[in-house]
C-alpha cells in the first residue's frame, strides 16, 4: 500500500467528488480512478459509494480513512524530520496541548526559541489527555502537555512552573454565584458540565461520599462550548480557572471549589524517543527555563 495512494484516498473522502479531487492532486481523473480501484483491489473492500454528483465513504472507508489520516501524518513528520537534520536555522515541532492558562509558559518559550531559529515551524493538537497521549505513543507529537501524573514507564516528562485549580462557571445572576467557593454539597442534584475524563478522574475523588448525588448532564473536552450552556443556564460548568472569559460583559463567574482542588501539568515525552535536532534544543531550553522558575 502505497503513501500515494492513501493521500489519493483522503483527498477523495475529504471533497466527496473525483473530479475536485483530481484537481486539488494536479493528476487527471481517469489516474485518480485507477489509483482508488487498485485500493480497493488490494484490500479487498469497496471503499465508496458513488452516486450521481458525488461520493460518499462505506464503513470501510471510514475506518481507512481514520488510519490513513495517521499513516499519512506520519509520513509527513519522518519527511520532516529528515529534512530538518542540517537545518540549523528551523524545523518542525509537533505538541499535543490540553487546555490551560499553563499553556501560556509554552507560548513564551515557543517565542524566545523562535528568535533564535527563525524558520520554526511549529504545530498544536488540542485534546484531553486520552486524545494527545494517543498521537504521542503512535509518533505522531514531539511533546505532549497533560494534566494527569505521567506513567513513568512510558514517559519522560517536567512539571509546569505553576497549578491550576478547579471551579465552577455559572451566570453572575445565580444563586452560586453569592458564594465565595462551592462544595460538593452545593452541586448535589444540579445539572453539571464537564469532561468525562475529569468527572471520574476529578471531581469523583473530590466529592468522595457525595459523588452519587452528583449528575452529569453533558460532557464536554473544549470548556469554552460547556461555558455557553452555562451562560444560558442549562447547566454548571466544572472547568479550571482562567480558561473563560468572567468579566463583569460576560455575564459569567467562576467560584473554586472546596476543598482545593489544584491540578498540576506536565510536559511529557515518550521515555525512547529520537528527537530531531530542533526538538532536542527545545527541549533543553524548556528543561532550563522551567527549573528556573
Amino acid at each position: 500500500m502505497e503513501i500515494r495512494s492513501l493521500r489519493y484516498f483522503l483527498a477523495v473522502a475529504r471533497e466527496e467528488n473525483m473530479s475536485r479531487a483530481a484537481k486539488l492532486l494536479h493528476v487527471t481523473q481517469p489516474t485518480l480512478s485507477k489509483a482508488l480501484k487498485s485500493l480497493e483491489d488490494e484490500l479487498g473492500k469497496k471503499l465508496f459509494t458513488r452516486h450521481s454528483f458525488s461520493i460518499a465513504l462505506t464503513e470501510e472507508g471510514v475506518l481507512l480513512r481514520n488510519r490513513a489520516e495517521d499513516l499519512v501524518s506520519m509520513a509527513d513528520k519522518i519527511e520532516q524530520e529528515f529534512l530538518s537534520l542540517d537545518d540549523i536555522t528551523g524545523g518542525d515541532l509537533y505538541f499535543g496541548l490540553a487546555e490551560s492558562w499553563q499553556i501560556r509558559h509554552l507560548a513564551r518559550e515557543i517565542r524566545e526559541f523562535k528568535k533564535m531559529y527563525p524558520d520554526l515551524r511549529y504545530h498544536i493538537t488540542s485534546g484531553d489527555t486520552e486524545q494527545v497521549t494517543e498521537k504521542l505513543d503512535k509518533g505522531l507529537l514531539d511533546f505532549a502537555a497533560i494534566f494527569e501524573m505521567p506513567d513513568e514507564r512510558k514517559y519522560n516528562y517536567i512539571p509546569f512552573p505553576e497549578a491550576d485549580y478547579f471551579g465552577v462557571i455559572v451566570p453572575a445572576d445565580s444563586a452560586l454565584a453569592e458564594k465565595d467557593c462551592i462544595t460538593a454539597e452545593d452541586l448535589a442534584g444540579l445539572p453539571l458540565f464537564t469532561s468525562e475524563q475529569s468527572w471520574e478522574n476529578d471531581i469523583r475523588p473530590w466529592a468522595k461520599e457525595q459523588f452519587p448525588r452528583l449528575r452529569l448532564d453533558g460532557s464536554f473536552r473544549l470548556a469554552y462550548n460547556g461555558s455557553m450552556f452555562a451562560r444560558e443556564g442549562l447547566g454548571i460548568l466544572l472547568t479550571l480557572n482562567n480558561l473563560i472569559d468572567t468579566s463583569p460583559e460576560s455575564g459569567l463567574v467562576f467560584r473554586p471549589l472546596t476543598p482545593h482542588l489544584e491540578m498540576k501539568m506536565y510536559m511529557i515525552w515518550n521515555k525512547y524517543q529520537s528527537f530531531t535536532p530542533i526538538a532536542e534544543r527545545f527541549l533543553k531550553q524548556i528543561q532550563a527555563s522551567f527549573s528556573e522558575k
